[in-house]
């Protein structure tokens, strides 16, 4: 492994990939390490929704290739609950933006060939113990690896995040989603979202034969005690299948619990280490926001970086922390307003029925009201 590069990128996720892609063009020097093999990374299913500035980003310089042939516009969702169905068309709505979408996974593999094509260094299965931000450097069981510069991009759990003196802010929801894969074509056509007093449900497509779920589960319950039969039972039951029509069912290929969390680190740069993607920002999954963030900040990292090392001016790095945040924040708002209109109180809470009411309220004026309906596609959508 060469010890040492221009820019160190720790983690191979569309964060780490995006950044190296683009730093490559300007012909800059860059290794990535990551943790996991090639194989897991190019097969681990995540987000699929990507927002017009995400594909902009992508189709801009170059990386956009897959996405453009495979991806689908989406610009319709749904939302049911007690008082039926409705649909809301964003496309028509607030700026007229549509999502792209297409698998995270399938987006991974196209940036790795685009990154080694472009002649970027890449070496999987290498664990990084510890990080020296001043001197841009960390140690793996290969040995010491440094660069000019390092770019934590390896989640919310990496190492690179404790490196940082961070003033970070956060919320624990309180709710666990079972995310599941079902190998089954999507049973509607819109992305759906279920409102019930057993919790909520979730219906997202990523391809013509994989469907994203997701089920509100009971804090502290594991993926094991979900069978199945007992999947399909609760998912018919949350979505109202009986009045709407019977879901498409296959196997569950995929059941992971995801505790819904938010958080926000402030700084997320320290001497020559700068954050990206969840290792800045943890947000929840329920705007689809996590992905796109991430390629967002690893452009404007990457504009940073290239004026610092083509033309020795770090004002643009001394103000990455300044030019996120606010988006960031943004995106977390609308992550929150998201959890509070889909999440009623489980339980017998004294206010549970006062809570319940406020959320139909809610569901009423979207369903009512273009101004909300614009609000929430400018949203729903932008980044």
């Amino acid at each position: 492994m060469a010890d040492h590069t221009t820019v160190l990128i720790v983690g191979a996720g569309p964060a780490g990939l995006v950044l190296g892609n683009l730093l490559r063009a300007e012909g800059i020097d860059t290794l990535v390490v990551e943790r996991a093999s090639r194989e897991q990374v190019q097969t681990r299913a995540r987000a699929g929704f990507l927002s017009p500035n995400s594909v902009r980003v992508l189709t801009e310089h170059g990386l956009a290739d897959g996405l453009l042939h495979k991806g689908r516009s989406h610009g319709v969702c749904a939302f049911r609950g007690e008082d039926g169905e409705f649909e809301l068309n964003y496309a028509e709505l607030g700026r007229g933006d549509v999502h792209t979408v297409y698998p995270q996974q399938d987006l991974v593999t196209d940036l790795i060939a685009e990154y080694l094509d472009r002649g970027g260094d890449i070496r999987f299965g290498v664990t990084v113990t510890g990080v020296d931000a001043a001197n841009a450097t960390v140690e793996t069981a290969e040995g010491v690896v440094g660069g000019r510069f390092l770019a934590g991009c390896d989640g919310s759990n990496g190492v690179t995040r404790a490196a940082v003196p961070v003033r970070g802010q956060g919320r624990d929801h309180g709710i666990t989603w079972l995310a599941l894969l079902a190998e089954a074509p999507q049973s509607m056509a819109a992305v759906t979202y279920a409102l019930h007093e057993d919790g909520f449900a979730g219906h997202m497509a990523r391809s013509p034969e994989v469907t994203r779920y997701y089920l509100q589960a009971p804090p502290g319950d594991a993926p094991e005690n979900w069978t199945d039969d007992r999947i399909w039972a609760a998912l018919a039951t949350r979505m109202r299948t009986g009045e709407f029509g019977p879901l498409r069912q296959g196997p569950i290929i995929e059941r992971r619990l995801v505790r819904l969390r938010s958080e926000v680190v402030d700084p997320i740069q320290h001497d020559r280490l700068f954050l990206v993607g969840d290792a800045a920002s943890l947000i929840s999954p329920s705007a689809a926001k996590g992905a796109n963030l991430a390629i967002m900040e690893a452009e404007l990292l990457a504009r940073a970086l290239v004026s610092a090392i083509t033309r020795d001016d770090e004002r643009a790095l001394s103000a990455y922390t300044r030019s996120c945040l606010p988006r960031i924040w943004r995106a977390q708002e609308f992550s929150h307003w998201m959890i509070d209109l889909l999440h009623g109180p489980t339980g017998t809470a004294s206010d549970a029925g006062f809570q319940r009411a406020l959320r139909r309220a809610r569901l009423d004026s979207l369903r009512r009201s273009q101004a909300h309906q614009n609000f929430f596609a400018e949203h729903y959508v932008g980044i």
